[in-house]
């Protein structure tokens, strides 16, 4: 069986560290993403709950705020609950086993300044041009001479 997540979004709120009476760090926020354009060009947006525990936890209050682009790594995972009136429900969320950063530092604070109150940006192009195979030149390598057999 396989229940493997892997999801791309801004985060819609500040995640807040909070610790369970055992100290173990645990945070909890919803991450918008946006559907493919459909009826219309309509936009639609999804809010996916997440939750992630210990070092992960940390990392993201630590190194995340709202209107960031964070990518996530986890799974699906359901519970069910009574709510204070005593109704059944049943929360859908991700447990995020891994976490990275989507965008540079520079367009994160560029979408965050730039971001309207109501809605989310895309992140800001690049101002200069990125590194890649075809920007590099020979100049870039330099050989290495052994006689040793290779590791595999």
């Amino acid at each position: 069986m396989l229940n493997k997540a892997i999801l791309v979004g801004r985060l819609t709120a500040d995640p807040e560290l909070r610790q369970t009476p055992n100290g173990i760090s645990v945070v909890s926020f919803s991450v918008a993403i946006n559907r493919p354009y459909s009826r219309g060009g309509e936009r639609q947006t999804d809010f996916i709950n997440i939750v992630a525990w210990r070092q992960t936890a940390e990392f993201i209050s630590k190194y995340f705020r709202k209107g960031n682009m964070i990518a996530i790594d986890g799974t699906i995972q359901t519970r069910n609950y009574e709510d204070k009136n005593g109704n059944k429900r049943t929360a859908v969320e991700v447990l995020a086993e891994n976490v990275s950063f989507v965008e540079s530092k520079n367009a994160s604070a560029a979408s965050e300044s730039a971001a309207p109150a109501s809605g989310f940006t895309a992140p800001a192009a690049p101002t200069a041009p990125s590194v890649s195979y075809a920007s590099g030149d020979i100049g870039d390598f330099q050989e290495i001479d052994t006689d040793d057999d290779l590791p595999f």
